[in-house]
């Protein structure tokens, strides 16, 4: 007898021992030892009083999860051992691979088969049992389950899907880059904001959590630290949870240069401790904290030229170290807390649950920062400031022999860098062409290295847009960076639209966009309150507009004139006029603050108007251009609140707020013009919500997110950066992140600074004074910072007036470049779509005309109701090109996709001729009866030669308007 015949035999002689005994038994007499399909099972069982026997699968997770699964269950009857043979049936997620119809399972972590005896009376009590393991196999190791039916033809179409006929694993970022590219920052409360989603996986997910409380990690920071911090502590990288609590890990920089770093744990628990070394100034260092349960570990390898320093601490905490890594918000740089280290940030790597291979001698420089070479410049740099340094002392040694009368004052190297820079600027205004910029261009630069960020931003313009120069994106790219982290408005601008829109080779990153956004747009509500002669008001104008271009004026301006003697002969809203072009510098109009004011003085005081009386009390609250005067302010704005003017509810109220510290009167005002529709009141009251100041109730971030997102929606500059502010973080619970719309607000609050405007204002005074060149350049720095109105208008000034100032080829680049960023603008200009159409209808000397994407052009010009977009779209149908269906779907024409040719035309050039522009009446009409008399001579051959007659007069007219697509007018 074998082994197992004789096992058999023992195993019924020990049951019928226990029957004897009166004792209930079961046991698994041959498990396996993998989990495999269709296999035999013997169990050997035994009951003194009826029972049933079950067959459970027991499953465990690795999520943690328990799954118990019935195979099979049949009664027991008193008497002699039995043993019975059945089939293994589990489930097929277990024993097969997903196919597609078979479903995968999450991640077998154990499978017990477990064998019991039940009573059968009124509690089922399990009276026996017996449990094997069994071990599943892995998935590519499982055979695949051969279907006995036909399936239906869905099925086979989910067969032959890619997603099917291969296993993959879901992309988990476990290292994830929190920045890639580099972050000028300006040592303000500004900084990038991230957050981490949960791993898509339950496993990983599940193993995220356990180590929760020890984690197992790391984080690499590259930084270049320009000057140590002026408070106690600045921002580096850190981490803020749901409850707006530095959480683990936070990072700063103290005064002396060393790092500071902060843990959280739990039972609100932290602990911080000191680096024992310091941060230099001028190099690129890369800090690593690593996370090893309690064991913190701290280290620096900072690079100068060849060499490198190699520094590192580690810490032991007292207490488990807490870290949920999807939990808040990681912040690099400054925020609402604390701000910035002054510098720039490179690429910042986190390894969710890893520690990095490389060992800190093999650390090597990014290729980003290598690419950049910041480095290099301010090496550079610091070589001419020393020359120009030596040159200027010895200046001033000459000039302290001479005699007193000839003395000089003493120059600075800033003053020398303005100085070069203006002598730039003139000679460009000069230049009779582009060729000129490559010998001025080093003066620009040499103004820079000598801390001037205007020909800092200039350079990086001409750069980046080739004007005159080798495109060079990359050296663009260092000039502004330069520029914005010494707080250049255009410059913080430029590099918010790179990183929005993904120019230049650059990667889309809203949040990265937003810590340039953020800055210049909270500058833009202080600017506003501090206004000065450097800033202008920002107006939209486009140089196809001739009404607005021929309201542009000046002092000497009949218009300006003619307004100023409306308002001497009491026309109050021709006073207002006066006052506000003086005060914001609108319409040509130079700034001159207290001329202003003088003119809001007689609009309150003679001609008793409400708005002037605001305007006079807001300037006496304030005092802009008068002396202050709150009083006398408050007097006034009384009177304009009596005469029902909405803003001075909400100036009084302020006032209550601010020097009575009155909250409950300050709020029944607040709320009274919030009824009113005022802005300002939501505004204000956002505020009070979030600071716990209204009365009777407690701090409520989501009460003030809701009266911040009334008053942007009502076009109030600080409420939208106030909403976006919320946007970029979140409301846990509440209000959901939402970067890309914090960018919009942020941009279009930004895009109201007075520096942007003074640019604007130079451009068009240029133009009227048809300096082209100059117009061309100032136009060009505010199109390259994002301002879709100077892009439209650097366009049409190469298209239009340049002449023979640039070449032909960069004429045709220039505006198939900037047309092109008009039509991605939010509200663009019509006429940016005609002229890209007829770009594309015309093509390139090396490339085929584009038909498609002209009809596309042109389709959105129709759109608009615009009478040339429909009759480029007939022109090209005569021309027998077949309008695609979906260009005849989106004008609302699909039912003629087959129709005839005339059929087709006749709607065209009806719709271009019914448009509201009278002046395409007649072209339209005149193309529309062509149409009409080559149906007629279709149908009617006796009317030939009268279709002719009619041809020969219209063909001037035609082959004008089809010539090269131009305007109708």
């Amino acid at each position: 007898m074998d082994f197992l015949t004789v096992s058999k035999y023992i195993c019924q002689v020990c049951l019928s021992v226990q029957i004897v005994w009166a004792l209930d038994e079961v046991m698994l007499l041959n498990p396996p030892a993998e989990a495999l399909p269709d296999q035999l099972l013997e169990i050997l069982y035994s009951c003194d009083e009826p029972a049933t026997v079950q067959l459970d699968c027991v499953v465990s997770f690795e999520t943690g999860s328990t799954s118990t699964l019935l195979l099979r269950r049949w009664s027991c009857s008193p008497g002699d051992p039995e043993i019975r043979t059945v089939k293994l049936n589990l489930p097929d997620w277990l024993v097969y691979q997903d196919d597609g119809i078979i479903s995968d399972s999450d991640w077998v972590l154990s499978c017990i088969l477990q064998v019991s005896l039940r009573s059968s009376g009124f509690r089922d009590t399990v009276t026996a049992q017996d449990v094997a393991t069994l071990q599943p196999k892995p998935f590519f190791s499982r055979p695949v389950k051969q279907c006995q039916l036909c399936v239906d033809w869905g099925m086979q179409m989910l067969e032959i899907n890619q997603q099917f006929l291969q296993k993959q694993c879901p992309m988990e970022k476990e290292t994830v880059d929190l920045l890639s590219l580099i972050f000028a920052s300006t040592g303000e409360n500004f900084g990038i904001t991230r957050t981490l989603d949960p791993y898509r996986s339950e496993p990983l997910e599940h193993l995220r959590g356990k180590a929760f409380a020890s984690p197992w990690c790391m984080f690499t920071v590259w930084i270049f630290v320009t000057k140590h911090c002026e408070d106690a502590l600045c921002g580096v990288f850190y981490h803020i949870d749901s409850y707006n609590d530095y959480s683990t890990p936070a990072i700063f920089l103290t005064r002396s240069g060393q790092l500071h770093v902060q843990l959280a744990g739990a039972s609100e628990e932290s602990s911080a401790f000191l680096s024992s070394f310091k941060v230099p100034v001028g190099r690129w260092c890369q800090l690593s904290l690593t996370l090893q349960g309690r064991i913190v570990s701290v280290s620096t390898v900072c690079m100068d030229g060849g060499q490198r320093t190699v520094t590192s601490v580690e810490h032991m905490c007292r207490h488990d170290v807490v870290l949920d890594d999807t939990e808040g918000y990681f912040v690099i740089g400054g925020g609402t807390y604390v701000k910035s280290v002054e510098g720039y940030f490179g690429p910042v790597t986190y390894f969710r649950n890893r520690i990095s291979p490389y060992s800190s001698h093999e650390v090597v420089l990014p290729d980003v920062i290598k690419s950049v070479n910041l480095t290099g410049w301010l090496q550079m740099c610091q070589e001419f400031s020393a020359e120009m340094s030596v040159k200027i002392t010895g200046y001033s040694l000459k000039a302290k022999q001479r005699p007193e009368s000839s003395r000089g004052r003493t120059v600075g190297l800033s003053a020398v860098g303005r100085a070069l820079s203006s002598l730039s600027l003139r000679k460009l205004s000069r230049a009779s062409g582009g060729s000129v910029v490559s010998r001025i261009l080093p003066l620009l630069q040499q103004a820079g290295c000598l801390a001037d960020n205007q020909a800092l931003y200039t350079s990086s313009v001409l750069y980046g847009a080739g004007l005159g120069v080798r495109r060079q994106p990359t050296k663009a790219w260092l000039l502004a960076l330069l520029a914005a982290q010494r707080d250049d408005r255009l410059a913080l601008l430029h590099l918010g639209h790179l990183h929005q829109q993904g120019l230049r080779g650059l990667p889309t990153d809203p949040d990265l966009a937003y810590a340039y956004y953020a800055n210049i747009a909270k500058q833009t509500t202080f600017d506003r309150h501090k206004h000065t002669s450097q800033q202008a008001f920002v107006e939209a104008i486009y140089l196809n507009n001739d009404e607005d271009l021929n309201l542009q004026t000046n002092e000497d301006h009949h218009i300006f004139q003619w307004l100023k003697l409306q308002a001497r002969q009491g026309a109050a809203e021709a006073e207002r006029t006066v006052a506000r072009m003086l005060f914001w510098g609108q319409q040509g109009v130079s700034p001159n603050i207290q001329e202003a004011v003088r003119h809001y003085r007689r609009g309150a005081l003679q001609w008793q108007d409400p708005a002037s009386m605001y305007d006079y009390g807001i300037v006496l609250l304030q005092g802009h251009g008068v002396e202050k005067d709150v009083p006398k302010a408050v007097m006034f704005l009384r009177k304009a609140m009596e005469q029902g003017f909405v803003p001075a509810i909400n100036a009084l109220a302020w006032y209550y707020e601010q020097y009575e510290q009155d909250y409950r009167q300050a709020i029944q005002l607040w709320e009274q013009a919030d009824l009113l529709g005022s802005p300002e009141a939501a505004l204000n009251l956002g505020v009070m919500h979030s600071r716990g100041l209204y009365p009777g109730k407690p701090s409520n971030q989501y009460m003030a997110y809701k009266y911040y997102l009334r008053s942007a929606e009502r076009g109030h500059i600080r409420g939208a950066v106030q909403l976006a502010d919320v946007w970029i973080t979140g409301i846990p619970g509440l209000v959901r992140r939402r970067p890309s719309d914090a960018v919009l607000w942020t941009k279009w609050a930004a895009e109201h600074n007075g520096y942007l405007g003074s640019v604007l204002r130079k451009a068009m005074d240029s133009y009227l004074k048809n300096d082209m060149f100059s117009s061309l350049l100032y136009y060009m720095m505010a199109a390259e910072a994002g301002f879709a109105a100077a892009q439209f208008n650097v366009a049409y000034l190469c298209e239009e007036r340049m002449g023979g100032l640039l070449d032909p080829v960069y004429t045709s680049q220039c505006m198939r470049r900037f047309y092109n960023l008009t039509s991605q603008s939010q509200n663009p200009n019509t006429y940016a779509f005609i002229k890209l159409g007829d770009l594309l209808y015309e093509g390139r000397e090396d490339s085929q005309r584009d038909l498609l994407s002209a009809a596309q052009m042109y389709t959105r010009a129709a759109l608009r109701n615009d009478p040339q977009g429909w009759y480029n779209l007939g022109v090209l149908a005569q021309e027998g090109y077949t309008l695609p269906l979906s260009v005849l779907t989106e004008l609302g024409l699909s039912d003629l996709y087959l129709a005839d040719k005339n059929s087709l035309l006749s709607a065209l050039y009806k719709r271009c001729r019914d448009s509201e522009d009278t002046d395409s009446s007649l072209p339209c009409s005149i193309a529309l009866f062509s149409v009409y008399l080559q149906t007629f001579q279709k149908d009617y051959s006796a009317a030939v030669k009268y279709s002719m007659a009619v041809a020969v007069v219209a063909a001037p007219t035609l082959l004008l308007l089809r010539g090269r697509l131009l305007s109708l007018n």
